[in-house]
């Protein structure tokens, strides 16, 4: 009695028994191993290559002799004469399995490959994107079964494939043709699986056997810079990555000066939407030049944005979200052609991904920010921090997870400060003080040499020293506040107060001179008391939000702290928490995660299941609207002070001791900061 041959896959381990002379793809496919073809089994793509393993395997009760396959054939002869195979491999549609045999499937032909991102942490994005190849051999035309040209295209996917089920749109029909016959009536085509279940979508096809690769874009669209990363959909490595200033500035630096804006001009939401959307068609060119990549190649593209910028892309007016109930028009997923957003790109068949809003002020980036981090799998109660222009707040562990969003202005950015600028070469971006001379000293985004250090002015010729950015100026105002030139309230004290003369009076209040370059025509880079005023405000609103969510949760202590963002990932996490940006916690369990909702964008076009993943995930997280909650502004006036008034800040004082000063209007020019008893 002859026994069907066992095979064995590894390293999934799946195993089954087929009858003689089964393809080894076919016997993958329908175990549900992961392995690729391209080609439909015609030995053309060589995404199938398979190992063979010969020998005893206890592990799996099996014995596997040299025939266990059948023999080497022509095709797989001529692709290795051609391209060559490695030693040992063999093509999975051509070598049938023949008696016992386990079988490795190497990493380069799985279809799910594993990419690793180093930022903070490392982490694996499992690849599988929406948008695949698939090469097809099309029946030719016959004038006795007069089909069309795309009905056979269907019919051949659905044969070779097992695709049904089949759309695509008017560029594609009316081009069709001329690939078919080009490619002799055998083409690739580029099928887009939309995650809501929807028909699938050819969108663009190739003459011929066409391997790619193909790319695609993950986009944060945030309202002060858009950035974006040009990802491989076959390998997902990031090609290139590039951003620009969102237009939108012009009409408004944060999001309800901008709902403001639609409100007060008729046309005015138009105005923004045709300028993001002309933005992303400049980004889109730019960043292909910039990976050297055909732009026609780059065939999806994954956003994520706040509210405000998630309606006024898609063209809606953003007017109800300035007002409660902060109604979205849809908090849903988006899936849509680039067409529908009137972008014009290269490739007019590109699909748009935009993942949904969690709430009218919580949006697709807090979203993107949830599918990096995933504090829903955390056993630590984790607090997530996005910091920008509106900072995105989460907070949960794998009971729950609450969100909020604040808004915090672009005083973190570095707007609304006196020698405040973008972070660009010759923005001081970092800064210490001295405590007992306070004297200071900086470095320069550009250079990694300290203003103290020999070289300096060397390494700074080009750029020069032209400001201060918002890493620099947060941590300015912590080490003031650590060097006793700042007290608990955010008051500058005088000159006399503080024992330096780099504290200068302006007017009825003082300022703190970084750098003086004056005499050779350059800046003088100061704090101001408006300076402490904006950043306290901006701080106090993020704190705020941070502690309504523990409100929410029960709790006056989280276990540990994410700063999120790509401003995020360039804050001191020790001046952050001098400054009560962020609630006391262990400094070693306060981190960096970059750019969280790029990276959430990135895992969204790289594995369709994610966007599954992250549209489950939030339904299931729990909003706080900060505009509406009674206690948020008793929090805002408590952490106006440095670090706050009321919440203590243990873990802190284990490692800075704040100087108890005080420079109040009541202190005299000679009281050193002591606090002095109104008389009677």
């Amino acid at each position: 009695m002859t026994t069907d041959p066992l095979v064995i896959f590894t390293p999934s381990g799946k195993r089954g028994t087929f009858a003689k002379g089964t393809r080894v793809l076919d016997a993958a496919r329908q175990l549900g191993v992961d392995l690729d073809s391209v080609c439909g089994g015609r030995g053309v793509c060589s995404k199938c290559q398979i190992t063979p393993s010969y020998g005893e395997f206890s592990k799996h009760g099996v014995t596997v002799h040299d025939d266990a396959l059948s023999e080497w054939n022509a095709v797989e002869e001529r692709y290795d004469t051609i391209r060559g195979l490695k030693k040992g491999r063999r093509l999975g549609c051509q070598a049938t399995l023949q008696n016992d045999i386990v079988i490795d499937v190497p990493e380069e032909s799985q279809v799910h490959k594993q990419v690793i991102r180093k930022a903070a942490d490392t982490r694996t994005i499992t690849m599988n994107p929406a948008t695949r190849l698939y090469y097809i051999e099309v029946v030719e035309p016959d004038m006795h079964a007069p089909t069309g040209d795309f009905e056979r295209i269907k019919d051949a996917l659905r044969e070779q494939h097992n695709i049904n089920d089949i759309h695509t749109n008017l560029n594609v029909i009316s081009t069709l043709q001329k690939p078919l016959r080009k490619g002799d009536w055998k083409i690739t085509v580029a099928v887009h699986t939309p995650v809501d279940g929807g028909p699938r979508q050819i969108i663009d096809i190739w003459p011929g056997y066409f391997e790619g690769p193909l790319y695609g874009l993950a986009v944060d669209l945030g309202s002060t810079t858009i950035a974006a990363h040009l990802c491989d959909l076959t390998t997902g490595a990031v090609v290139a990555s590039s951003g620009l200033m969102n237009p939108q500035i012009r009409f408004g630096e944060d999001l309800m000066s901008r709902v403001s804006y639609s409100m007060m001009n008729e046309g005015g939401a138009a105005d923004m939407t045709a300028a993001v959307r002309d933005a992303l068609a400049t980004l889109v060119t730019e960043i292909a030049t910039e990976g050297e990549v055909d732009a026609n190649h780059i065939v999806e593209t994954v956003i994520v944005c706040n509210p405000v910028m998630h309606h006024l892309l898609l063209g809606i007016d953003p007017v109800e979200l300035g007002q409660s109930p902060f109604a979205l028009t849809t908090s849903a997923a988006m899936h849509l052609p680039m067409s529908d957003l009137d972008i014009k790109t290269a490739n007019a068949n590109a699909q748009t991904y935009l993942l949904p809003c969690i709430a009218g002020h919580v949006g697709a980036d807090a979203a993107a920010v949830a599918l990096s981090e995933r504090p829903d799998q955390a056993d630590e109660l984790t607090l997530i921090v996005d910091v920008g222009t509106n900072a995105e707040i989460l907070l949960g562990d794998k009971s729950r997870v609450v969100a909020c969003s604040s808004p915090t202005g672009p005083a973190f950015e570095g707007a609304q400060i006196s020698s405040g600028q973008r972070a660009a070469p010759g923005a001081i971006e970092r800064i210490e003080i001295d405590p007992v001379t306070k004297e200071p000293r900086f470095r320069v985004i550009g250079s990694d040499i300290w203003s103290d250090e020999d070289g300096f002015d060397l390494a700074i010729a080009t750029s020069g020293i032209t400001g201060i950015c918002g890493s620099g100026i947060i941590e300015a105002v912590a080490e003031m506040r650590a060097a006793g030139l700042v007290d608990a309230s955010g008051l500058i004290g005088s000159a006399e107060q503080t024992g330096t003369p780099r504290n200068i009076a302006e007017g009825r209040t003082h300022a703190y001179v970084i750098y003086d370059g004056t005499a050779d025509g350059g800046p003088l880079i100061t704090v101001t008391q408006g300076d402490i005023r904006a950043i306290q405000l901006a701080k106090s609103a993020l704190y705020a939000g941070a502690r309504l969510l523990m409100d929410e949760m029960g709790v006056d202590a989280v276990d540990k702290v994410v700063l999120a963002g790509a401003f995020g990932a360039h804050i001191s996490t020790k001046h952050a928490m001098i400054l009560g940006m962020i609630p006391d916690a262990l400094l070693a369990n306060v981190t960096s995660a970059g750019n969280a909702a790029g990276t959430g964008a990135r895992i969204a076009l790289c594995d369709v299941n994610a966007r599954r993943t992250i549209e489950t995930l939030v339904g299931k997280i729990t909003k706080i609207e900060t505009a509406i909650e009674p206690k948020f502004q008793e929090h805002f006036v408590n952490a106006n002070a440095i670090p706050h008034a009321t919440d203590p800040f243990p873990e802190l004082s284990k490692i800075v001791t704040l100087p108890d000063v005080s420079y109040n209007s009541n202190d005299g020019g000679g009281s050193g900061g002591r606090r002095r008893r109104r008389r009677g």
